[in-house]
């Protein structure tokens, strides 16, 4: 049961709230993913979305990190 719950603990979540977050997260990667394939085809359409996305994406992850951690300053440390 730990190998489920210690991650999500550790972001002061629990197992369901953080596979609704991650779960949003691979969704809009996903959403990401298909305007880069777009604009791979097509250079003209989508030449800011998937940047634009990811840009989103951390800003919201730091934020998270942040409110659960004020002394973090949104910084991420690689594991």
């Amino acid at each position: 049961m730990k190998f489920f719950t210690e991650h999500p603990a550790s972001v002061n979540e629990t197992y369901w709230q953080h596979f609704v977050v991650a779960s949003s997260f691979a969704i809009a990667l996903f959403g990401a993913a298909f305007a880069a394939l777009v604009h791979a085809f097509l250079p003209a359409c989508c030449e800011k979305t998937a940047s634009l996305k990811i840009t989103e994406l951390h800003d919201r992850m730091a934020h998270n990190r942040q409110k659960q951690n004020p002394n973090n300053h949104g910084t991420f440390e690689a594991k």
